[in-house]
């Protein structure tokens, strides 16, 4: 019988990843109980086992970039514990309305001063859009005002914003065209902060799910918060969306896609950053739309979501020496292992990033520019 150790090694020198070796995306052991820990348990066990400082490695995106890109990863199959892990993403609706403040006590809700250390002066927390630049701060302006253009903004609009975060797309659309905002969102932290950044501006705040939304829109985008819906929840999504839509609007949807449809996440991410996420598909997102919306312009990101989160794990390391009287070190390698897994799964493709724009089927809606 093969040793674990013996395993994973002649696995990750599939991937060009050694052992003990000499390149920044080879890992070093701490704790050889990491073997085990990672033919058991799969993404979970290697990323606890990287909190827990049982392996070290200098680039952790490069390692999964090279890992991922290997296929190496459906190779171990992991114990029956594992596979139950998909069970409730199947089963149960995790996302559903009693459900939906969930992701925000584990995540959003947890320190807006953690967030807005590393993000943008626009507070945006999703891909930025990296035309012409290498400044994050430039790259999320430039992706604002896409959105703002896709959707042909005028003063004269009233827009839904689904899934608002910290008011960053509110006040970009309000300060640069004058239109009035609705802005929604689940998150207490994220709307106590908003509804001071957009003081003095035309924006109203929601405290509310998708589902309770109500109204006419001009126009409708929602930004990063798709990932949030769940697979038994984007029909209904989409239904809200069309309701809320005026005749001649623009639906602007931007969300991490996956390559294939899924019914559950990373286990790792969902314990520990974004519990009951889902990646759509385009399939997925398709089937939801059909029927509800003419679908204008398919816009793919993905290769900038990888320089996003260099980007943020760059600023979240100028700021930690900040942050450290009130987390830990596992947190801090938590975090850390969040954002560089991330960005080495963007640059393998594994991971996608989309802008959707979208008309009501039936409308006769002029067709938008969508491409600048």
């Amino acid at each position: 019988m093969i040793q674990p150790k013996k395993l994973v090694e002649d696995l990750l020198a599939e991937a060009g990843v050694a052992v003990g070796g000499p390149q920044p995306w080879d890992i070093q052991v701490k704790d050889e109980r990491l073997f085990a820990r990672v033919l058991s348990a799969r993404n979970l066990g290697l990323g606890e086992a990287y909190m827990d400082g049982w392996w070290e490695c200098q680039r952790l995106d490069e390692f999964f970039h090279r890992v991922l890109i290997s296929g190496i990863e459906e190779k171990v199959r992991g114990d029956w514990i594992h596979l139950l892990r998909y069970l409730p993403g199947i089963l149960f609706n995790l996302q559903s309305l009693r459900r939906a403040r969930i992701i925000a006590d584990c995540h959003y809700n947890l320190d807006n001063d953690l967030f807005l250390a590393f993000l943008d002066p626009y507070n945006q927390y999703s891909c930025a859009f990296f035309k012409e630049t290498d400044d994050l701060e430039q790259a999320q302006q430039n992706k604002l005002e896409l959105i703002c253009r896709k959707i042909e903004l005028q003063k004269t609009d009233h827009v839904l914003d689904i899934g608002c975060g910290w008011g960053g797309f509110a006040k970009y659309a309000a300060e640069h065209y004058g239109c009035k905002i609705t802005a929604a969102n689940v998150s207490t932290e994220q709307l106590r902060y908003a509804r001071d950044f957009c003081k003095s501006l035309p924006v109203d705040f929601l405290d509310c799910d998708y589902r309770q939304i109500r109204g006419k829109f001009d126009k409708i985008v929602s930004v990063g918060m798709f990932e949030h819906v769940g697979v038994k929840n984007y029909r209904m999504f989409m239904r809200v969306v069309h309701n809320c839509l005026s005749d001649q609007g623009i639906f602007l949807l931007h969300t991490i896609g996956a390559n294939a449809p899924r019914r559950a996440c990373d286990p790792w991410i969902t314990k520990y950053i974004f519990p009951n996420g889902m990646l759509p598909s385009i399939s997925q997102i398709a089937k939801a739309a059909e029927g509800f919306f003419v679908m204008e312009d398919w816009h793919s990101l993905g290769p900038h979501y990888d320089k996003t989160l260099m980007a943020w794990h760059q600023r979240f390391q100028n700021t930690w020496l900040g942050r450290k009287k009130r987390y830990d070190e596992r947190f801090k390698r938590m975090w850390e292992y969040y954002l560089l897994s991330c960005a080495g799964a963007f640059r393998a493709r594994s991971n996608q990033v989309w802008q959707i724009v979208m008309t009501r089927a039936g409308s006769g809606a002029a067709q938008p520019a969508c491409r600048f």
